[in-house]
């Protein structure tokens, strides 16, 4: 299966009193690369979370959002400082005594006194919000990794129908080269025999010449070339792999031999051969570079 580098993918639970919500977007890059927004208090599963990413998803320039909000869980905590109000209990009954001051202090007077209750954010499992925020993950995965597919899905159609169009061009440059010596031949001897006149044309020179010309313009090579890469790149596509780096090399090669095929042919109808041979391999090399 195909996968693009570019998607998109979100999910969102409520788990444990939280309202958890994950997000994933992507776009084209040579490795894998990753980043992250997510609250601080969070930032101890953040490796944990790159490494459930990479796990599934190997190419691409990867963001991952989360967002948690309390929506039952307790989020603080009320502590008594009990040595500070031990302290001002103690201190307010030797002002009573010392002043003939009558004792009337509360429990609810003694809160009163700074700092002798203090919030704390309460303390948290970080193992089972690990679990929590896990979970949503996994389906945020999915989710993106169900549109790069649809999107990989397309982008193989599209390669499939061009790589069509330049087996077909292979093919009529192979009709076209096949005639080409023996017109040569034909030509040679027709200018020969306007210059010569009367005189005797040596077949063998000929022979030799048209040899020559064989030797140089000769595209079997390059053609049968063509052909294997073509067949390669339809089985590449065909893997549940990463396998764009692979259609990359492919391509330069499919390039390569088409180029070497324009530099040995003059011939007007197979130099528009290439040239449309090289636009479709121009507009397949764009496409790959959305391949994971």
């Amino acid at each position: 299966m195909i996968f693009s580098m570019t998607g998109y993918g979100r999910a969102e639970m409520e788990i444990g009193g939280r309202d958890i919500t994950v997000e994933l977007k992507s776009v084209n890059a040579r490795y894998f690369e990753y980043s992250s927004r997510m609250p601080r208090s969070f930032s101890f599963m953040e490796d944990k979370l790159k490494k459930l990413v990479n796990a599934r998803v190997f190419r691409g320039k990867v963001e991952l959002g989360l967002t948690v909000v309390n929506v039952g869980a307790q989020e603080t905590e009320i502590a008594p400082n009990l040595d500070l109000a031990r302290g001002y209990l103690q201190a307010m009954r030797a002002m009573g005594a010392e002043l003939g001051l009558a004792d009337d202090l509360t429990l609810s007077g003694l809160a009163r006194f700074p700092d002798v209750l203090v919030a704390r954010r309460a303390a948290q499992d970080e193992e089972q919000l690990w679990e929590d925020v896990r979970t949503v993950a996994e389906k945020a995965v999915d989710s993106f990794l169900s549109m790069r597919a649809a999107e990989g899905e397309k982008l193989k159609e599209d390669i499939l129908a061009k790589l069509a169009r330049v087996e077909e061009l292979v093919g009529e440059v192979e009709k076209a080269s096949a005639g080409r010596v023996s017109a040569y031949t034909e030509k040679l001897y027709a200018k020969l025999k306007a210059i010569l006149e009367d005189r005797a044309i040596d077949d063998a020179r000929v022979l030799t010449e048209a040899a020559i010309f064989a030797d140089k313009t000769a595209v079997d090579e390059e053609t049968v070339r063509l052909h294997s890469h073509i067949r390669q790149y339809r089985d590449l596509l065909e893997l549940a792999e990463p396998v764009g780096r692979k259609l990359d090399f492919l391509t330069q090669e499919l390039n390569r031999e088409t180029n070497t095929i324009g530099s040995k042919c003059s011939d007007l109808a197979i130099t528009r051969m290439v040239v449309e041979m090289k636009g479709e391999i121009e507009k397949i090399r764009e496409q790959i570079q959305n391949i994971e």
